[in-house]
């Protein structure tokens, strides 16, 4: 809103940010490389694998006595057939010898709606895959002679949706029990009205989205429990709550009870009142840690390792930075003089050098490499050069050596946090398109169909098919928590 204000008023709008350099562009060509071939031209032939629903044979208009049929030259043409089926199911009622009756019962893909699972189908993939506003769609299927309100389009998009919530959350849960790491991000999501969030949580295996009114670690703590709502005060809580800097006497206090595992926010925040735990600052702390507690509880590795653009939110369990965000520190200086320009420049060619080898060194990990690369780290952000500016921005980066440099014991770690970055780019259309949700079941649901669809991109499995699969009860692709595990065993996870 502030930069639409911005717009109106005629200021000078923010300035755009140029693309990092720490990742050459893909269709650069590599060193030694001499291929010159035209890009595509190794292709396997498009049709080759089509299916041919029907052939027609065409012959020539003329053909001269004494010709000879030397068979055919085949022309694939490929159609989509885009048209109304109703279907009148007669349900037989009969009356049986003590008086009763027994009626013939619908398929279950066809009892919530008098829609066949093909139509809601392509009703939410156009909705939740295309964004197709509902304005749009509904005029979409008044054209192809779809009998249709504006009321019953809404509620196929939004109710009788809890099979694929659950799917979302266990997928979720799935994920962060088998996954080294996760990357993470956020952004804007306003809904009815008011500003809220939109949470990403996901790696090469799984995305998963959900919206709030906050984006603090209270919150991320409690998107981490996958639908759980226990809190646990266990032993790495109460670690928790002393590194966060708790008083003595509250941590004497929660000992007592250490283990005790509390089934709802109602019966945790009963036990702060009554142990007297009412300041804001230690109930934060201490119901920080006891949602960590649950976390770790129900499964999750105190290992997992937590990529991001160093949001505070975020910093829990093992966090990594992100090295895009951290070189975008560096990219905001403004040199004022030719020796400050050439001091920046020559600390960006070093950082380039370093996030290029700290790639050759995920690759392959040495303890020589970690090393050397640890002594570069130092040096590089420890000079002192003529701009304050870019000293501060040094210093600042080498406060977080720990995160930026944990891939070299964590090599499997990405370097940067573009994954999520580009995952959450899926919000940032949608608000741009269809502005803020209206209702906590529109909410929920963009929340779990943009959870789903980009999970089974992510997965090889085409959502159109998982749609027609789910809403028509079929069952034949596997759920896709499944899916993320097979995915973990298979790369030894």
């Amino acid at each position: 809103m502030r930069d639409e204000i911005a717009r109106l008023k005629g200021h000078p709008g923010r300035p755009r940010m140029r693309p990092s350099r720490l990742e050459a562009p893909k269709d650069e060509a590599k060193e030694g490389e001499t291929d010159t071939r035209r890009p595509g031209s190794a292709k396997r032939r498009k049709t080759e694998e089509l299916e041919i629903h029907e052939t027609r044979r065409i012959a020539p208009e003329e053909i001269p006595e004494g010709s000879t049929f030397k068979g055919y030259n085949d022309y694939i043409v490929q159609d989509l057939q885009i048209l109304s089926h109703n279907t009148c199911y007669r349900l037989e009622k009969w009356k049986a010898p003590d008086g009763s009756y027994i009626v013939g019962q619908l398929p279950e893909s066809v009892k919530d709606f008098h829609f066949g699972p093909v139509l809601v189908g392509f009703i939410l993939y156009q909705y939740y895959h295309g964004h197709v506003t509902q304005p749009l769609l509904l005029e979409q299927l008044w054209e192809y002679d779809i009998d249709i309100s504006a009321g019953q389009l809404s509620r196929l998009l939004t109710e009788h949706k809890e099979s694929f919530h659950e799917e979302k959350e266990e997928m979720l849960a799935t994920g962060l029990q088998v996954s080294r790491y996760v990357q993470v991000d956020d952004t804007g999501a306003r809904h009815q009205g008011r500003n809220g969030y939109c949470t990403h949580i996901g790696n090469e295996w799984f995305a998963w989205f959900e919206s709030t009114e906050s984006k603090s670690r209270l919150n991320f703590l409690q998107l981490l429990r996958a639908g759980r709502a226990d809190y646990v005060l266990s032993a790495d809580a109460l670690a928790y709550m002393q590194g966060q800097g708790l008083a003595q006497k509250w941590l004497t206090v929660l000992q007592v009870q250490v283990e005790c595992v509390f089934e709802d926010v109602q019966a945790w925040e009963m036990f702060l009142h009554s142990e007297g735990m009412l300041g804001d600052r230690v109930r934060q702390i201490a119901t920080e840690g006891v949602l960590l507690g649950s976390v770790l509880y129900h499964g999750i590795a105190p290992d997992l390792v937590i990529i991001s653009d160093d949001a505070g939110q975020f910093k829990i369990l093992l966090h990594a930075l992100c090295w895009v965000h951290a070189e975008r520190t560096l990219d905001k200086i403004v040199a004022y003089t030719e020796q400050e320009q050439e001091d920046l420049e020559a600390i960006q060619d070093g950082l380039w050098r370093l996030y290029r080898d700290l790639k050759g060194y995920k690759e392959a990990p040495e303890e020589q490499k970690k090393a050397e690369l640890e002594t570069r780290f130092d040096a590089l952000f420890s000079t002192q050069t003529h701009s304050e500016s870019l000293n501060s921005a040094l210093q600042r980066i080498h406060r977080n050596k720990a995160e930026l440099l944990l891939v070299l014991t964590r090599p499997e770690i990405p370097l940067h946090n573009n994954l999520s970055e580009n995952a959450i780019r899926e919000y940032v259309k949608r608000r741009k398109i269809s502005g803020s949700t209206r209702s906590e079941a529109g909410r929920r649901c963009r929340d779990t169909f943009t959870s789903l669809k980009k999970s089974c991109r992510k997965l090889g499995v085409s959502f159109w098919h998982y749609l027609l699969d789910r809403v028509g009860r079929k069952r034949s692709i596997p759920r896709l928590s499944e899916l993320i595990r097979q995915k973990a065993i298979s790369a030894g996870g």
